[in-house]
């Protein structure tokens, strides 16, 4: 953001990051689409069920999320992390009634997010993915969903900005890119996959290879939201 664009943003109202037209983060037409309910996108990426996801990205939904990723609005954080959650508690797998707090069954599920890359999250002053997960995983546990927040994956490489690209063309891009990161305990586990947006699925779909080659089980996947192509409804 430049000098003189954070000094507008300071200077002016907040007005709705969907529409522009109403004061506040986000007016009650524009904010509807992420409390919808969570739907499978389909077609699904090689190697993993339909992510569940809850919007469409397009129109409202695509402009809050340029407002998050790239314009500073961190607030935005909250709204878009209870739509994740609404997409998560769809995609979490059914735990068994009155699970003993010593059965393995009983231990919080990871949440796993696809990482920025160092370049843009400098650029964003912020990890979008991280923030919007936390929220996410606040809100399912509050009602009673165990889950936990695992930055488990990095990028091992350079990759070129996935807009604009073609189907083949981010396979390409970011074929190899990432990596399980050593630390996290994820070998044997079975976690949940979540992006913010699915178009073709090669982020999603990389993510779920880096995560195996490291042993752990992608049991499902889930998105804010889904370009046309991925929406499958």
């Amino acid at each position: 953001m430049s000098f003189f664009g954070d000094l507008i943003d300071f200077l002016l109202p907040e007005t709705c990051a969907g529409c522009g037209g109403e004061p506040g983060l986000l007016c009650g037409v524009c904010a509807a689409p992420l409390y919808g309910p969570a739907r499978p996108a389909r077609p699904a990426p090689p190697g993993l069920p339909p992510p569940w996801t809850v919007a469409a990205y397009e129109g409202a939904v695509q402009k809050i999320f340029s407002a998050y990723k790239e314009h500073g609005r961190t607030a935005l954080a909250v709204p878009l992390g209870e739509a994740l959650a609404i997409a998560l508690d769809a995609a979490l797998p059914d735990q068994p009634p009155h699970v003993p707090p010593h059965d393995p069954a009983s231990e919080p599920v990871p949440i796993v997010w696809v990482p920025s890359g160092r370049r843009a999250a400098r650029r964003r002053g912020h990890d979008p993915m991280r923030q919007a997960v936390a929220v996410a995983v606040r809100r399912l546990r509050a009602g009673g969903v165990p889950a936990v927040a695992v930055a488990g994956l990095r990028q091992c490489r350079p990759v070129a900005d996935q807009a604009g690209l073609g189907a083949k063309a981010r396979r390409d891009n970011l074929n190899g890119a990432l990596v399980a990161v050593a630390r996290a305990p994820l070998a044997g586990r079975s976690v949940i996959l979540v992006d913010d947006v699915i178009t073709t699925g090669a982020s999603l779909a990389e993510a779920a290879r880096a995560l195996r080659a490291a042993g752990a089980d992608v049991a499902a996947a889930a998105t804010v939201a889904a370009t046309p192509l991925r929406r499958g409804w």
